[in-house]
């Protein structure tokens, strides 16, 4: 049964609420995430800065042992390179920085020799580039002030914010809806799956559900089948179902633009055609949607048989059994 997806006589109206709940939450909370994440940050550089002896010794040494390091030198210098920039100005292995960036380590299968020669190409260019009017004690060669060091470390942890604003206010967005579709089913008695199974989305009981789960879908390929899995937001069982039923499965959108939504509308339509292929049509996938999502994208998951609740009208969720 539909609940939203066939009824486009709501959609401009729901469209305009949606957008005004997603303005007030930015303005009111937005800021919040930016800022924790903005001292976090700071303390991070002022460790890299504590360990790099205030960037005068920037040695492979010390790359070795700090390797996620490389992202807050990366915003040291005039201007702030990129990971590809810096990549093509040191000569480097592309492989080498991605594992240090994104999972603080060295390439497991990297020469010795070869890892040094680059991390040391990546200190020099670092020091090639070094923003002085940030790091003032680099040309004076005179011991930095704590005021200096404190300074030093916002513009740099700013720097960073910004890179990665984006994020930062996705994962407060994501935090904010299912913290919110949690209290709405708790309160109609409804308890979240903790331990081992949490994940597994057929194995909940009924009356349970769990954030964040894997489930897996077949693909096919000449070669054969793979078996592969998906994450899904949330995963609800409700209180009655039938033996050969499946959970509910919703995916939280929340967004800031129209433009990124109706870039990524195809997304859901993917992740719900390798449900159905693997699972058969009676499995059921929903969005839980926030913010900037126009009636051209309301249309298209419609059109793929994608229904959806507003975040401002969690009580449509009843709709789906619950």
């Amino acid at each position: 049964m539909a609940v939203n997806l066939d009824k486009p006589q709501l959609w401009k109206s729901d469209i305009a609420v949606s957008v005004d709940f997603y303005n007030n939450w930015f303005i009111q909370f937005a800021p919040k995430a930016y800022r924790e994440t903005r001292i976090a940050t700071t303390e991070q550089v002022r460790q890299t800065l504590d360990k790099t002896r205030n960037l005068t010794d920037i040695d492979p040494q010390v790359l070795e042992k700090n390797p996620s390091a490389i992202s807050i030198l990366r915003m040291a210098t005039a201007p702030p390179i990129a990971r590809d920039r810096l990549i093509g100005l040191a000569g480097i292995s592309s492989n080498l920085v991605y594992n240090m960036e994104t999972k603080n380590r060295l390439p497991v299968r990297m020469e010795q020799s070869r890892v040094r020669t680059e991390l040391e190409r990546i200190g020099q260019v670092i020091m090639q580039l070094i923003d002085e009017d940030i790091f003032p004690w680099i040309k004076s060669n005179q011991a930095p002030s704590e005021t200096e060091l404190y300074r030093a470390a916002t513009v740099v942890a700013d720097r960073l914010c910004g890179t990665v604003a984006d994020p930062i206010i996705r994962n407060a967005q994501e935090q904010r809806q299912l913290t919110a579709i949690r209290g709405w089913l708790e309160q109609r008695g409804y308890t979240f799956s903790e331990g081992q199974n949490r994940r597994k989305f057929d194995t909940l009981e009924a009356g349970t559900f769990s954030f964040r789960s894997n489930v897996p879908i077949s693909q096919t390929y000449r070669s054969g089948t793979n078996q592969v899995n998906i994450p899904i937001d949330i995963v609800i069982k409700p209180f009655h179902f039938e033996p050969n039923d499946f959970p509910l499965l919703i995916e939280a959108k929340s967004a800031g633009d129209f433009t990124n939504t109706n870039k990524r509308r195809k997304e859901e339509a993917i992740k719900v055609t390798q449900l159905r292929n693997t699972y058969g049509e009676h499995i059921r996938f929903i969005l839980l949607l926030c913010g900037y999502f126009d009636s051209g994208y309301l249309g298209y998951e419609a059109a793929e048989g994608i229904d959806w609740v507003w975040e401002h009208r969690l009580d449509d969720l009843a709709g789906f059994g619950l």
